[in-house]
């Protein structure tokens, strides 16, 4: 599966879900306040000691945490697993901008050049202080730490140009550590790779 289909659908499960609970409580509690209010209900009703209320209560919210917790797996999960055919570039952040180092060591700066349709892996580290790589238009993000390499994974479907940003505040000029994505085609992408720069 697609993992920016896995993201989304993990966002919108868990905004869904919210938004019900929040809309059935609130309208619960509205319900209460007005049936049960003292001028018609002088003395409180006791329910203490309800078995049967506190296994209801313990067991829908568990339920639903659960599921929440599973779905936000399976996207996680689809985001690390790598397919073994993936093409592997090697970033690294500095103060302010992202290296991109290929196959073939080519270098680029703010320019991550990639083919359509296969999987790319980008394995990530800073070079100085704590940057985070994240490209939004495919769901992925990392902390680029000094001495702790890691890496992210996704799959480009259609050409085109995404923005790439630097999520974590890295000095002064951290504003403007943005770096571009290119989707090309394969042959775009291999002649690309072969010329000099």
């Amino acid at each position: 599966m697609d993992p920016v289909l896995g993201v989304d659908r993990a966002f919108w499960y868990i905004f869904i879900v919210s938004a019900v609970l929040l809309t059935g409580i609130t309208l619960v509690m509205i319900y209460f306040a007005i049936r049960y209010r003292r001028s018609k209900n002088p003395v409180p009703e006791d329910i203490r000691d309800n078995w049967k209320l506190e296994v209801v209560w313990t067991i829908i919210p568990t339920l639903i945490a659960l599921s929440m917790f599973w779905v936000g797996w399976s996207s996680y999960t689809g985001l690390r697993n790598v397919p073994k055919d993936a093409i592997e570039i090697e970033v690294l952040g500095q103060m302010f901008s992202w290296i991109f180092i290929y196959e073939n060591d080519k270098e680029t700066e703010n320019e991550l050049v990639v083919p359509v349709n296969k999987p790319i892996k980008l394995n990530i580290e800073s070079i100085d202080v704590l940057h985070s790589f994240f490209i939004p238009a495919f769901r992925v993000k990392a902390d680029a730490v000094k001495g702790m390499p890691t890496y992210v994974y996704f799959h480009p479907k259609e050409t085109g140009t995404y923005d790439i940003l630097c999520t974590e505040y890295c000095g002064t000029s951290h504003s403007s550590m943005t770096a571009t994505l290119e989707v090309v085609t394969m042959e775009q992408y291999e002649t690309w790779l072969e010329e000099e720069e």
